[in-house]
């Protein structure tokens, strides 16, 4: 017989070896019939394990690695290689070791540290055994493995506890509680699986350190690898602890459930958003300011020259008119103690006029998907989420300028449409186009969230966080919210920056919600009773047909009962007599406009678009 290498086996005639009779099981099918994902399931010695692909010959054969990964020891590196679908930066591991392979591989990511040497991986290893050390450097679970896997290779033997909230099929959520070691870690989601392999990414990123947001690192030139690609960004820098993502999360679905209770017709939504408060340094004591919901925006046929229908009901834009809602209470609250701020307060008074937040207080937007615009356009199928495999038919439009469209669903590049829309034009047909949420959240990251009107007495406020319920690409969000006007931003007056907020994803992702979107929207604002239901198309109540408190002439209204109290220390100087047209007043707040209009030459100038405005007449108004 002629002599030559043995060929390897693959995964699956490796573990039928092991272990014959296994039953493979379709677990899911998911995305689109042109490009679907198969998760398939096999379950040795009493633990199943996931494998996940782009058929269902691959998705078994990733299940097979995955269970060899955890099970099997091999004696022939190159053998294991081969068997479990490693690439060639694994060949100096020791597969005869004591410590499962699973293990060695979830816990240290070789890829993502080429100049760690397996010496150092042996001896940081053997550390691991006392249960008492933590990594200390994050690391993911390698191979996509399932966190309830995961978690019960490192701790086996866990139970979780089940409870439900909700009233209906649109509010049902699971929450699953774990306690290892004394210490309770918690997850939910709509289903029970969901819900438990949330309180297991819970307990994997507190305990083990393991990050599960998707970093795809830069790894272009020497010393880059600590990088976010797309960006100059370190991953330190990137995301705030998960814990505290996974926590404000959490908060705004749980307060949802809650003011969703004896509303059932109001409980259906596609895309929910809030904003939440943080007191402290470490973002622990966390309250919730906002919570909304909607996807649509005013038809044009309802504008309004009176200042009485609310443009835009998608759910993070709502959120921040929430925000502005609080603000506008939190000055009141100056106003009527005379210019004095208590301990109480969230801002302090600044010398030089004005008010600013306490040094500790932080807002954080939280949004079930990316916004509308530049962050979602992109394949979430794409198995590399570097530019260079992008192969999305938009890419050559990153970063543009998009409106969403009157009466539609998704957004369109504003070169396809005109810079300018006239009242007229409008009432005669043409479609109402306001711009997307991505633009309008890079917006805030230049002039603050606060609006002009509150920039008369308060310094720019930013978002600390922005944290994502499923569609997280991190190259994109950062290109959307900050990185497209990095590089042609001119300098800005003080107290203005081109800021970018931590980007996280929740441990467990949201699941996309069925059906159509309905037309109305939802807001909650604190210390305000009870929530408010918009005909988002027509931009005023549902059931009333009254001006929303969110509204222009609403905030206009409270502006104008503060320019009147003296005592209020001032950021912009005030005209006497005070205007009386609220474009008048919006174009007084000479720093915001000048700040803005430098936001918009940098779109410009990095040929990206127009920003474009709506009809004019709609902020000639006056109360």
């Amino acid at each position: 017989m002629a002599g030559g290498p043995v060929q390897a086996k693959n995964a699956l005639v490796t573990l039928n070896e092991y272990k014959t009779g296994l039953e493979y099981v379709m677990m899911e099918q998911r995305g689109p019939v042109h490009q679907p994902t198969f998760l398939i399931g096999v379950t040795v010695n009493g633990t199943q394990y996931v494998g996940e692909g782009g058929s269902k010959k691959l998705a078994k054969l990733a299940a097979a690695e995955t269970a060899l990964k955890s099970l099997i020891q091999f004696k022939n590196p190159l053998e294991a290689q081969a068997a479990m679908g490693m690439s060639p930066f694994q060949n100096g591991m020791d597969f005869t070791s004591d410590t499962e392979i699973g293990q060695e591989m979830k816990q240290f990511d070789l890829s993502n540290n080429s100049d760690t040497s397996f010496d150092e991986f042996n001896n940081s290893n053997s550390s691991m055994n006392n249960e008492n050390v933590t990594p200390k450097s994050k690391v993911s679970p390698q191979g996509g493995q399932n966190p309830v896997m995961t978690l019960n290779e490192l701790k086996p033997g866990l139970v979780y506890d089940c409870s439900e909230s909700g009233t209906s099929p649109a509010t049902k959520r699971f929450m699953m509680k774990v306690v290892i070691e004394e210490k309770e870690f918690e997850g939910s989601g709509a289903s029970k699986k969901l819900a438990k392999q949330a309180a297991a990414r819970s307990a994997l990123t507190k305990m083990y350190n393991m990050n599960f947001t998707p970093m795809a690192t830069d790894t272009s030139t020497p010393g880059s690898t600590s990088k976010v690609a797309g960006t100059d960004m370190l991953i330190s820098e990137f995301s705030m602890d998960q814990s505290v993502a996974d926590n404000i999360g959490k908060l705004i679905l749980m307060r949802y459930d809650e003011l969703m209770v004896g509303l059932p017709q109001h409980s259906r939504r596609k895309v929910i958003a809030g904003i939440v408060m943080t007191r402290d340094k470490d973002m622990q004591n966390l309250e919730v300011i906002s919570v909304s919901t909607g996807t649509k925006c005013v038809n044009g046929e309802y504008m309004s020259v009176s200042g009485t229908s609310l443009n835009d009901c998608h759910a993070e834009i709502i959120s921040r008119r929430c925000l502005m809602e609080f603000l506008y209470t939190q000055l009141e609250k100056v106003a009527r103690a005379n210019g004095e701020v208590d301990e109480d307060s969230i801002v302090v008074t600044v010398e030089d006029g004005g008010y600013k937040l306490r040094e500790d207080i932080r807002f954080h937007l939280y949004i079930n998907t990316a916004p509308c615009g530049d962050a979602r356009i992109f394949s979430p199928h794409e198995a590399q989420p570097g530019e260079d495999s992008d192969r999305h038919p938009n890419r050559n439009s990153r970063g543009q300028l998009r409106t969403k469209i009157e009466s539609g669903e998704g957004t369109i590049p504003v070169k396809s449409s005109d810079g300018v829309q006239t009242w007229d034009g409008v009432m005669q047909g043409a479609r109402l186009l306001t711009m997307s949420c991505s633009d309008k959240v890079c917006r805030w990251n230049v002039l603050g969230v606060q609006g002009s009107l509150l920039s008369y007495y308060l310094q720019p406020i930013y978002l600390h966080s922005v944290v994502l319920g499923s569609l997280f690409h991190p190259t994109h969000m950062f290109r959307a919210l900050t990185g497209r006007i990095q590089a042609v931003l001119g300098t800005l007056p003080a107290m203005y920056r081109l800021h970018t907020p931590r980007l996280n994803l929740l441990s467990s992702a949201e699941v996309r919600q069925p059906g159509k979107a309905p037309n109305y929207s939802v807001n909650w604002t604190k210390e305000k009773e009870g929530v408010e239901v918009v005909d988002a198309m027509k931009g005023k109540g549902q059931e009333s047909g009254k001006a929303s408190r969110l509204c222009k002439v609403s905030m206009f209204k409270r502006w104008l009962e503060l320019a009147k109290c003296e005592k209020l220390s001032r950021v912009e100087t005030l005209v006497s007599p005070l205007p009386g047209m609220y474009s008048d007043a919006k174009l007084g707040s000479k720093k915001f406009q000048d700040v803005k209009g430098l936001l918009f030459k940098a779109f410009k100038d990095a040929q990206l678009g127009h920003w474009v405005k709506k009809p004019m007449e709609q902020d000639e108004f006056e109360v």
